[in-house]
């Protein structure tokens, strides 16, 4: 190995250690809340909302992660268990500042196609 190729793999390692959260880092931070599997991450989808006009000084954009329970939750589990999925995304602050420069304004948990519940 030559000092340039070493000095050029040094590089990208460096550009790789400092790049922003991915959507895969949120794929994989995600899947890791419910270690017990009390529920099942699903995925995230990307949301732009039409209601607000396009020269809005507000981002028009928000995400939604989805879970699934095997069974319906008692009122005071599902609360829990939003708390533990926002809190997973709040101390991850690459990946909410990637999320803020790519737009987001906003980060929703769901566990069922009928309700959200806003994080940040």
């Amino acid at each position: 190995m030559t000092i340039r190729s070493i000095a050029g793999a040094f590089a990208l390692l460096l550009v790789l250690a400092i790049k922003p959260a991915t959507a895969g880092n949120l794929d994989v931070l995600l899947s890791g809340v419910f270690p017990d599997q009390q529920a099942t991450y699903i995925g995230y989808e990307s949301v732009e909302r039409e209601d607000i006009p396009d020269t809005s000084p507000i981002e028009r954009k928000y995400l939604i992660v989805d879970f699934r329970f095997e069974s319906d939750p008692a009122a005071d589990q599902l609360q829990a268990s939003v708390h533990k999925v926002c809190m997973a995304l709040l101390k991850d602050r690459e990946l909410i500042q990637s999320l803020s420069d790519s737009g987001y304004d906003m980060v929703a948990v769901a566990f069922d196609r009928k309700s959200q519940y806003d994080c940040l």
